[in-house]
């Protein structure tokens, strides 16, 4: 069934939440609350609907797509749902307000459409008791995790009764349309990432006092060194809300008969009012621009506490494998807590599991896209090995190469019988599954190239923040040559990187070769990215890049010149070279030129000074979209380009592009424009002026932004035809002139060494 309209029953955090991503999808939404007062009934809807359009983060991945939200009142507007495919309950978490509800929904819906709920605890059995063997074919749990926009996991939870095909459709319209992470779980309190979850964070809490540790020791050591989110279990807590874990453990302990009971002092704090960010104070409290913890004992707040040793820094820097292991043979106190907690956690896991998941691999993935963990407990207990003696002799017998099997496609399934095939959507492409079925065409240190099946290649960056240096470069020109070789149908560039595309060109080489004065091999350099760019462009076979999450500067560049982008929805792409005192000097000023160029050539009247103050105003401005929409209102994507709501479809989407593009397919042609000249310098001179004079621009932003309107304009002269290599070599001389001044080689030293940009 194709889902074309969705309603919303309910408009609180989570209904509107849910509501903006269907509409980012470009779903229509009925958005429906309880009557507000007799002159504005519709009040609570569009007051949930307000919310999200000023959430932060954005709920909305254009905020143009909240046109797509009609809003209503479930006393007038309910049978506005009659023309709805899928209809999610998101009220109240309470039994009968819920069952009312459905009694409603029951008789005016059409009799394809599907009926969902958002609870977080209530059993589906419960909520569907007294309708009809028809609703209860087409009722199931689809509980979000918040923000529905930005945590992918969606776990799904039938009753008996819901039909194979009601779950098809969901999964499908989850997956495709809303780009979720689907987990199916048993009708269980808690279902798998919160049962888990609450467990882990309960556990921290409690054995903090008995280990006589501080809130700042117990982040540090629950935190990334153990694959976890930054926010590791405090900090967490105050972002959820202390009493919100209160009522969900509380629950928890209810339904299940186990021990959630959170430590005394812990109530405490819910009952005097510190309920964590919400409430200004929790754990941690933040005053003026410092942050203060929580001390337990005096219940009094100080500043942070040095909680990281030498031998955990250390750690942190090693693979998560490498780091666990390391975690787990830490000395003294630090150790012996790290030790008995992962201990007592796989111990809570390895008996949980069957009871909440049907397969192993979703309890991994309940807790990778719920709670962001770099791996999920059981991937995590196959990683340390023997490094934990007390969770290695939980491994069942059947688990004879891990929980996993070494050939990546198998789990031991929950009975503990033996190995299972994990189920996962069809035709995906993995970089992993590759390398295991030995599918590498070529492979340096810095990229391998992969044969993707149905004569497609890919092409892998995997150095630090998949950064573009000479390895990656040679890497591009060796997997060009070896499609055209070969003739294949042609190139993906890509990557199963869980945040970043390329954070960009190496800076670092950059820094040393003008810290050596070695402007020749820099001017090699430059035209050797230059080139690597053109020949993107120019590859007699389609080349399809698929960017997602950061893809800045060079990552940026080489996106421009493909021949299509697929690109993941949350896609964060700017041209940001002035952040470091610099121009895109890889062909990036040159096609964001030629491209807006290309956009007016079609209206005799157009202004062309369009083109260059268009360009000029993304370049200097460094702007970098918020998503993938964005992304296409700013020029970055065309109206050929793509976009994947699913991260994890991404590399088969971009495949698939190619497949589509290959038949009969040529290169571009080479182009040619009419520059402005001196003229359109002046006036972008002027404008970077006036931000100097308004104090918005120091003397060296002024000097970057003439050199790009230089560029954009095809040199300081008269107005002129101009070449891709015309531009391409103004380009060229203006980031070498750059990269000679003290200001910028000043940006880059500080960018290097704080990650951070300097303006100076």
């Amino acid at each position: 069934m194709r889902i074309r309209r969705l309603g919303v029953i309910g408009a609180g955090t989570m209904g509107h939440s849910i509501a903006a991503l269907a509409a980012s999808a470009g779903i229509e939404v009925d958005l429906l609350d309880v009557a507000g007062p007799p002159g504005d009934p519709d009040a609570p809807a569009r007051q949930g609907l307000e919310r999200a359009k000023k959430a932060r983060p954005a709920a909305f991945m254009d905020p143009e797509r909240a046109a797509l939200i009609r809003v209503g009142n479930t006393t007038d507007d309910l049978d506005t749902l009659a023309g709805c495919d899928l209809v999610i309950e998101a009220i109240i978490e309470q039994l009968e307000p819920k069952r009312d509800l459905y009694a409603r929904l029951e008789g005016l819906l059409a009799p394809h459409a599907i009926v969902a709920t958002n609870t977080s605890g209530i059993p589906m059995a419960l909520l569907a008791q007294g309708r009809s063997a028809g609703f209860t074919r087409r009722f199931l749990g689809m509980h979000f995790f918040n923000p529905p926009r930005y945590l992918h996991l969606l776990e799904i939870i039938p009753t008996p009764q819901t039909a194979p095909e009601t779950i098809a459709d969901v999964r499908a319209f989850s997956e495709r349309v809303l780009g979720k992470g689907i987990v199916t779980a048993r009708d269980v309190p808690g279902f798998v990432a919160n049962r888990l979850g609450v467990f882990g964070m309960v556990l921290a809490l409690r054995m903090m006092e008995e280990f006589d540790l501080t809130i700042d020791e117990v982040d540090v050591l629950t935190g990334p060194l153990l694959g976890r989110a930054r926010s590791a279990t405090f900090r967490t807590a105050d972002l959820t809300g202390l009493d919100v874990l209160s009522h969900v453990a509380e629950g928890l302990a209810r339904a299940t008969g186990e021990d959630f009971a959170l430590p005394a002092w812990v109530g405490a704090m819910v009952k005097n009012g510190q309920l964590g960010e919400k409430s200004g104070a929790g754990f941690y409290k933040k005053v003026g621009k410092d942050i203060l913890t929580l001390d337990r004992k005096t219940g009094q707040y100080a500043p942070a506490g040095k909680a990281e040793t030498p031998e955990i820094g250390k750690a942190l820097r090693l693979p998560l494998g490498d780091r666990l292991r390391a975690a787990a043979r830490l000395d003294g106190a630090y150790g012996k807590f790290v030790r008995e907690y992962l201990a007592r956690l796989a111990k809570y896991v390895v008996a949980t599991a069957p009871k909440i998941a049907y397969d192993l691999s979703d309890v991994d993935h309940a807790m990778e896209w719920g709670f962001a963990w770099e791996a999920g407990p059981f991937r995590q207990l196959d990683l340390l090995g023997d490094a934990l003696p007390e969770a290695a002799a939980l491994r069942p017998a059947a688990a004879t190469e891990g929980y996993y099997a070494r050939d990546g496609a198998r789990a031991v399934s929950l009975d503990w019988k033996g190995y299972e095939k994990i189920r996962e959507p069809e035709g995906l492409v993995r970089t992993g599954a590759l390398r295991r079925a030995g599918r590498a065409l070529a492979e340096s240190g810095d990229a391998t190239l992969w044969d993707a099946g149905d004569g497609v290649a890919l092409l892998e960056f995997h150095s630090k923040m998949n950064s573009l240096g000479e390895g990656v470069l040679a890497m591009v020109t060796k997997a060009l040559e070896l499609v055209e070789r070969d003739q294949l149908a042609g190139l993906v560039i890509g990557n199963d990187d869980p945040r970043t595309f390329t954070a960009g060109a190496d800076l670092g080489m950059v820094a040393a070769l003008a810290q050596a004065g070695d402007w020749k091999r820099l001017d090699e350099a430059v035209r050797l990215f230059q080139g690597c760019s053109m020949s993107i462009r120019r590859a007699p076979f389609p080349v399809v890049v698929a960017p997602f999450g950061l893809t800045l500067g060079g990552g940026c560049e080489w996106s421009l010149h493909a021949d299509a982008l697929q690109a993941h929805a949350e896609l964060y792409m700017g041209l940001v070279e002035v952040g470091v005192g610099l121009l895109p000097g890889g062909g990036g000023t040159k096609e964001l030129l030629f491209r807006f160029a290309d956009e007016l050539a079609p209206y005799d009247d157009a202004d062309p000074f369009e083109a260059p103050k268009r360009a000029f105003k993304l370049i200097a401005m460094a702007t970098v979209s918020t998503s993938a929409l964005e992304a296409r209102k700013l020029g970055f994507l065309r109206g050929r380009d793509r976009i994947s709501m699913n991260r994890d479809f991404l590399l088969a989407d971009a495949k698939q592009r190619v497949l589509d593009l290959a038949p009969g397919y040529v290169a571009p042609p080479p182009r040619a424009i009419d520059a402005v000249g001196r003229e359109g310098i002046g006036n972008l001179h002027y404008a970077a002026w006036a931000m100097h004079e308004a104090g918005q621009a120091s003397d060296h932003d002024v000097r970057m932004a003439v050199e790009i309107a230089g560029v954009l304009c095809g040199g300081d002269g008269p107005a002129r035809r101009v070449s891709e290599q015309d531009v391409l070599d103004l380009e060229r001389d203006a980031f070498l002139r750059l990269l000679g001044t003290k200001e910028t080689q000043d940006r880059i030293a500080h960018m290097l060494k704080t990650g951070k940009p300097l303006r100076n």
